[in-house]
């Protein structure tokens, strides 16, 4: 066999080229580097000989070598210092990284835990880092410094803290703007009270310090009522405006003298008293601005106070005040103007943005006509209800006219709009508080955040005009996790917005037929113009039309003849004009 037949089979196949030849040794360039390297091998032996001999007549190397030998005596020493050193540092990474770990994993269970609390927050490239959320109010105390007057308080009050009280106290403790969403009943108003009520800590005689703007008296009121409770023994005062129009008690300037430190009250009030020359009140030292019920003041309609909130920001010219808007629902309204004039904020929702209550059970009954709906009411009680019951309707006439037919009906009933004086309001919100009035009749008034305990029962006579007004009537129950019950009444004429109301009875968990799901979808401008205008409807009453004519001819054939017999100035009654003028 040839030598190259054997080298092939030996190489299995292997082809040498330039490329893979191995490089040429290189002669040392200067006795140093080859010091070094000798160096290296001795350090490898035992011997306290080196392992590789010099060529006689190097004296230099020699004597480098042994330079480089002395040297290496105390790195050594050093390294067996660092080797027992190294057990405590070790410690320390080791510590460190269990700090980390531990962290990481708080922080994904904190997002878990808002995956399941259904705390959605919404980022921009202004918002600030967002806090982590509390999961009991002991941490109030240990992570806030909250006092423990504060903490005693809350603990009377509440048991555990809500999903919009979780995210948005951490957040107002840190003194950032915030805009929250959160379903009717879910404790809102207390969100916002506990960080004021923190940082304020104690009274000062410097005017208002904390603003909160809501659209009612009747829910300034209850803001009040909530103050005074979670804030017992601190001092702090909480005040309503009552009045404008007396000069004494209408002034809340330095140079009346009057301290307070909490104001709650309405746009329109507060404008009045900025309107005035000099301005009757003062905010240049407030701290907080909280505005509850935000979508109702920037509605777009004839009740909106969108110019008088502009009024009213522009005058706390604080450049450190914090501002906090909440909303049970969402409107595009809202977000443009927080968007323009509050970027640094943090921005959130809880559950589905304009959602129903799932504890509330919601049905949709066709009553075919106006005369159906009081027919059907009648049936309702007399299957039996269970009081408090709320009854909304579209407007103030509408509502004296239930109220008319059902005061004979034996029940007892309450009727509330904004024709009935403040003291007339206050007497029959207090009566129907204490269970005196079992079905009290409204309007859109006290549709907003009025919370009520343990109502049972909300009826929509009338249809809402939105969807929007949908949920804030059917949250007046169904409340701090209690279950209720929601009727609403339609007729041919309400279906604008039946199909839209159906698909959120549908995503909050209820049943609805499937035929409402299926209708054609209306114009924008007619749902616009519904929640504009109400829509005319036949007069609430039992007679018919002849016989109701009947009666108005009477009645006005007898103010009539009430005024023809007026007293003259002698004492005497006047029976015509023609036998007043007469000479005596």
């Amino acid at each position: 066999m040839i030598a190259n037949d054997l080298f092939r089979k030996l190489s299995c196949g292997a082809k040498f080229t330039s490329k893979n030849k191995l490089p040429f040794k290189r002669k040392l360039e200067n006795v140093d580097a080859a010091a070094k390297v000798k160096v290296c091998l001795k350090s490898e032996t035992d011997d306290d000989e080196p392992s590789v001999t010099l060529p006689v007549g190097s004296k230099k190397v020699e004597k480098v070598e042994k330079d480089i030998e002395i040297k290496s005596e105390p790195e050594s020493d050093v390294s067996e210092d660092e080797k027992q050193q190294n057990p405590k540092s070790k410690d320390s990474e080791k510590q460190a990284r269990a700090v980390v770990k531990i962290e990481q994993q708080k922080v994904s269970r904190l997002n878990q835990l808002r995956k399941e609390l259904k705390i959605h927050v919404k980022k921009s490239r202004y918002s600030p880092e967002v806090p982590t959320i509390i999961e009991t109010f002991d941490q109030l105390s240990t992570d806030f410094g909250v006092s423990s007057r504060l903490v005693s308080n809350i603990a009377a009050c509440y048991s555990k803290p809500t999903p919009v009280q979780m995210q948005a106290i951490p957040v107002l403790m840190k003194s950032i703007s915030l805009h929250a969403y959160a379903p009717t009943g879910s404790g809102k108003t207390a969100a916002f009270l506990i960080p004021i009520l923190h940082h304020l800590k104690k009274p000062m005689k410097c005017g208002f310090r904390a603003l909160i703007i809501c659209p009612t008296r009747e829910l300034a009121r209850q803001i009040q009522r909530e103050a005074l409770r979670l804030g017992d023994e601190m001092n702090l005062r909480t005040h309503v405006i009552q009045t404008v129009d007396d000069p004494k008690k209408g002034d809340y300037s330095f140079s009346n003298g009057r301290s307070y430190d909490i104001l709650v009250t309405t746009p329109n009030r507060i404008c009045y008293l900025l309107s005035q020359n000099p301005p009757k009140i003062d905010l240049s030292n407030i701290q907080w601005v909280v505005i509850d019920e935000a979508d109702k003041l920037f509605e777009d309609s004839k009740n909106s106070f969108r110019e008088q909130l502009d009024t009213v920001i522009t005058a706390c010219n604080n450049p450190a005040k914090t501002v906090a808007l909440f909303s049970a629902t969402q409107t595009r309204e809202v977000n443009e103007w927080v968007a323009r004039n509050i970027p640094s904020r943090i921005r959130f929702s809880i559950g589905l943005p304009n959602g129903a209550v799932e504890l509330v059970e919601q049905q949709l009954l066709f009553t075919g006509t106006e005369s159906g709906k009081l027919l059907a009411f009648r049936e309702l009680v007399a299957r039996g209800l269970h009081p408090p019951v709320l009854v909304f309707v579209q407007s103030k006439d509408r509502a004296q006219q239930l109220f008319t037919e059902l005061i004979y009906d034996g029940l007892n009933v309450d009727v509330i709009h904004s024709d009935r004086t403040q003291r007339e309001r206050d007497n029959v919100v207090r009566a129907f508080r204490e269970g005196k009035i079992w079905i009290l009749i409204c309007t859109e008034l006290m549709s907003r955040g009025i919370d009520f305990k343990g109502v049972n029962l909300v009826v929509n006579y009338d249809f809402p005009p939105s969807t929007i007004s949908y949920v804030h009537r059917i949250g007046r129950t169904g409340r701090a996790g209690r279950p209720g019950k929601a009727v609403t009444f339609f007729t041919k004429d309400d279906t604008v917005n039946l199909k839209s109301i159906a698909h959120l009875i549908k995503s909050a968990g209820g049943e609805v037929p499937e035929y409402m799901l299926q209708l054609h979808g209306s114009s924008k401008r007619a749902r616009e113009n519904v929640a504009r205008k109400a829509p005319k409807r036949a007069a609430i009453r039992t007679l018919p039309t002849f016989e109701y004519q009947q009666i108005q001819r009477k009645k006005r054939f007898v103010s009539k003849s009430k005024g023809k017999n007026k007293p003259s100035s002698n004492g005497k009654h006047v029976k015509n004009k023609k036998i007043a003028q007469q000479p005596s």
